[in-house]
């Protein structure tokens, strides 16, 4: 790498290692991240709080033992780290993206670029906004790679090739997942709060508005004979759906949404309790400690689906079949790296399908079922 003075008017791009930086390696998506990257022959390291742990989760995931580390216990000092060192990809598997995507991602500019599984709205949309800062450093950040937004994304791209701008669309993301043993941990805690509290969301007239969380059930029949159930909610998967087809109506389920009645009646008004910032730490808190037995994921396949409706009344529908859920966003995000690191992509900011086109839902691993 070459060592430039503050002064010494060396860009960014010039300063730029071939370092691919996975900020939260101890976790699942960082170590299948940091395994799949490693087998590929890139240079790997492990950012995090805990030398001990990233050692090790480096060790089983296949780097070398004497893989550089770098520990630093919050976005803003990964953020420092960033600018000095200058790696040329940052995935951020951290959580709380709304918070965190917006400091990693802009220390990455000028010329390095930045890739993260946000899902919910918030987040997608604050990293989103970077897209003009993005394109003038000639910097590519990708959020929401991972099983959801991509899986949806993909399938509405494919049913929309060639065609106008349809009048209504609706995405489901209905993902298989094992279940590690363990506490469920503050980022995902933080994440299940922050979707009770922001509740639904669709877009009515190109407008997005709000929704009842829950809104909108299914009961969807998957092209291998299993199903499950989904409901609305507001997410990344919403957003992806609106920027990549244009459709002024467009709506979004989960299978993660409660769907039973009494449940769905009681979320509005968890919702509010819960936007109570002393409330929210507190149930961020104790539902992170809570822990979980491991499980088997409930299907063989994971689901993204997508109807397409155009003002003349022809429909399309169809799926991306995908295996486990966090293997897949595993897979997701180590291909969108892959990628950048190797010099695809262009500069701005986007959702992975729209960053690097739809087919890279197949070579992550999936494959679509359309009509």
């Amino acid at each position: 790498m070459t060592e430039t003075s503050e002064t010494g008017g060396t860009t960014g791009q010039s300063r730029m290692s071939d370092e691919v930086w996975i900020v939260g390696a101890t976790g699942r998506v960082g170590r299948g991240v940091t395994a799949r990257l490693a087998a590929r022959g890139l240079t790997v390291v492990p950012v995090g709080r805990s030398r001990e742990r990233m050692a090790a989760a480096g060790a089983e995931a296949g780097l070398p033992r004497d893989t550089k580390i770098v520990v630093a216990d919050s976005a803003e000092r990964i953020a420092d780290e960033i600018v000095r060192e200058r790696p040329r990809v940052v995935v951020n598997t951290m959580g709380a993206f709304a918070a965190t995507a917006p400091v990693i991602a802009r220390a990455c500019m000028p010329g390095g670029h930045y890739v993260d599984q946000a899902n919910d709205v918030a987040a997608v949309e604050g990293l989103l906004a970077l897209h003009d800062e993005a394109v003038r450093a000639g910097s590519t950040l990708v959020t929401g790679a991972g099983f959801g937004v991509l899986a949806t994304e993909a399938v509405v791209a494919k049913l929309c090739e060639g065609r106008p701008a349809p009048h209504r669309v609706r995405v489901d993301s209905v993902a298989s997942v094992a279940v590690e043993a363990g506490a469920l941990g503050a980022a995902l805690a933080a994440s299940i709060v922050d979707a009770l509290i922001a509740g639904g969301r669709r877009y009515e007239n190109g407008r997005p508005v709000t929704s009842r969380l829950g809104a909108d059930p299914q009961q969807l029949t998957f092209p291998d004979g299993e199903s499950a159930k989904s409901a609305g909610v507001a997410s990344g998967e919403l957003i992806a759906a609106h920027a990549v087809s244009g459709a002024p109506f467009v709506t979004a389920t989960s299978a993660l949404a409660p769907t039973a009645p009494p449940i769905r009646a009681l979320l509005p008004l968890l919702g509010r309790l819960l936007s109570v910032p002393a409330l929210r730490r507190l149930a961020v808190d104790r539902l992170g400690r809570v822990r979980v037995k491991a499980a088997p994921r409930p299907r063989k396949h994971s689901w993204g689906h997508a109807v397409v409706e155009w003002a003349d009344g022809t429909r399309h529908e169809g799926w991306l079949r995908a295996d486990e859920g966090m293997d897949y966003t595993a897979d997701v995000t180590a291909t969108v790296t892959e990628l950048l690191a190797r010099g695809a992509g262009r500069p701005g900011a986007s959702t992975p399908a729209a960053a690097l086109g739809a087919d890279l839902a197949t070579t992550a691993g999936g494959t679509f079922v359309l009509d």
